[in-house]
């Protein structure tokens, strides 16, 4: 049996393996267009690589993805973070836990991943052809032909695509024309630029925990914000932007960003909080007492966004300077006018429908023979190891060829 892979990222590669430790007779090769392999698996996390996530229950797990969480249940229950984590701890792969719950190799390095999949193809005997772009699949009898870009061609059994996400739609055009409805990619997981806005000032800031809400509608998120050059940044965006990513492309990506800076405390707790505070501090100057524990530029930009003196004691403050530091807390309002991706390593809402595919083989309905994993379907994550999750959890199932 010849296998086709085309894609030479994590995903590819996970499913050629697969491929080839269920099918040991198959003749299985990954064709890629480029001449880099695993190039996001080598800058992602910093360099790091985020495997995936400490979430061992599918229940929850699912929970991380805007797109695709009701189908990856059955995926997950074929192939979990457990079994990720085995799957390299048997190739001599150690990973760790962080804080939130990243998980990343002992090395600190994605060369350990990368060499460890290298590893893995060359004594699987898995061919690899770079600079190879696929320009059409054509279904022949009972097998496919593949037709490059060079001119060449090459019939093969079964082909697993694992292509990765593309910006234009254009880019599945070649998938459309086998039958496949494709959802409209629009970016997922990107940061918010307010050029107007002066809170840029504290760049390098992070606020943990924070609340995000998107003014006018559902979308809300909580956790670390980091404060940029351009705007805002971290876990809460990149999830609120992931969850939102339709949304906020249909508002071309200008909107009002509503930040509580306290987490999830309510207008009544903090303004318990700051009765409490002021009686108990009444002579110190306002500045100088931080009762929410913000970082200490934040307060101050927070304070002097309200006007109010440097040298004002808490027992001057009165009424309505409360009840407006209540609602900087709570409430602070952002005017977002446009979003930062970061090229090499951009994730996209949209791709093959999932109506398209047989989660539990990953092969296509439109096209026996074929098969789909990771981000090249309609499947996204929120960032923390949660896209690696489903390339490793998708691309496994593929190469079952069942």
């Amino acid at each position: 049996m010849q296998v086709a892979v085309i894609g030479g990222g994590a995903a590819g590669f996970f499913s050629a393996i697969s491929a080839k430790h269920h099918h040991p007779d198959a003749k299985v090769t990954i064709y890629e267009k480029s001449d880099k392999l695993l190039s996001k698996v080598r800058i992602s996390g910093g360099g790091r690589c985020n495997v995936t996530h400490h979430c061992f229950k599918v229940s929850d797990l699912v929970k991380f993805y805007p797109r695709g969480e009701k189908p990856l249940k059955k995926a997950f229950g074929i192939f979990s973070t457990n079994d990720t984590l085995n799957w390299f701890q048997k190739r001599g792969v150690e990973l760790k836990t962080e804080a939130d719950g990243r998980m990343f190799p002992t090395t600190d390095s994605s060369q350990t991943i990368i060499d460890c999949l290298l590893k893995e193809i060359q004594n699987l005997g898995i061919g690899i052809k770079t600079k190879s772009p696929i320009s059409t699949l054509r279904e022949i009898e009972k097998a496919i032909l593949l037709e490059f870009k060079n001119g060449e061609s090459k019939q093969v059994d079964k082909v697993i695509i694992a292509t990765g996400g593309s910006p234009r739609p254009e880019g599945f055009n070649w998938l459309k024309k086998l039958g496949h409805d494709i959802e409209t990619p629009v970016p997922s997981l990107f940061t918010f630029n307010m050029p107007n806005e002066n809170i840029k000032e504290l760049m390098g800031v992070v606020a943990n925990p924070v609340s995000v809400k998107i003014m006018g509608t559902k979308l809300r998120s909580s956790g670390p914000l980091l404060i940029t050059h351009w705007g805002m940044s971290g876990p809460a965006i990149l999830k609120l932007s992931s969850f939102g990513a339709r949304d906020l492309n249909e508002m071309n990506y200008k909107f009002k960003a509503l930040i509580n800076w306290t987490g999830e405390l309510s207008e009544q707790e903090i303004r318990d909080k700051l009765k409490t505070v002021a009686e108990s501090n009444a002579k110190k100057r306002i500045y100088n007492v931080n009762p929410f524990n913000l970082p200490s530029r934040l307060w101050e930009f927070l304070i002097k966004k309200l006007g109010i003196a440097e040298d004002m004691i808490w027992d001057n403050m009165g009424k309505k300077n409360i009840n407006r530091l209540v609602q900087v807390l709570t409430n602070d309002e952002y005017s977002v006018e446009g979003k930062t991706t970061f090229k090499e390593e951009f994730v996209t809402c949209g791709g093959v429908s999932l109506q398209n595919v047989d989660i539990k083989t990953m092969e296509s309905r439109k096209s026996p023979n074929i098969y789909f994993a990771g981000e090249v379907l309609d499947i996204d994550g929120v960032t923390g190891g949660f896209n690696f999750q489903a390339a490793w959890t998708t691309g496994f199932i593929a190469g079952k060829l069942s």
